[in-house]
This record gives C-alpha cells, structure tokens and sequence, in this order.
C-alpha cells in the first residue's frame, strides 16, 4: 500500500523525519517536479512563470505609458 503524506519542512522535527526516511533504500520514494517533469496540479513551471511576468510586466507598463 502506498500512502501519501505532507509534511512541513520548516519544523525541525520534521526535518529529522525527513532525514530518517531518505536514509532508507526500499520502500521510500520522492516526488520530484523539478527533475521528473510532473507538474502538481495548481503549479506552473518556471518557464511558465517567466513567460506570465513578462506578459504582465508589458502590460502593466503599456497601460501606463511607461514603455
């Protein structure tokens, strides 16, 4: 059975665990967005991000007059 689980890396605690299961060779695995190229859903990549910004940095300044 798998079981997903969320955890709060910025607790020390947590951190702990963290290191305990990663430590472990079977059984533990890691979502990776930005090695394996699965996006979670509510995300975007950062080619995404950086292709918005600019859209909405020119029009911003378009509708200001700046540019």
């Amino acid at each position: 059975m798998i079981h997903t689980v969320y955890l709060d890396d910025e607790y020390s605690n947590v951190k702990k665990i963290l290191t305990d299961i990663s430590r472990q060779k079977e059984g533990v695995g890691f979502d990776k967005p930005a090695t394996d190229g699965v996006v979670p859903e509510g995300y975007m990549t950062s080619e995404e991000f950086r292709k918005r910004s600019i859209i909405k940095v020119n029009t911003f300044c378009k509708e200001h007059d700046i540019l």
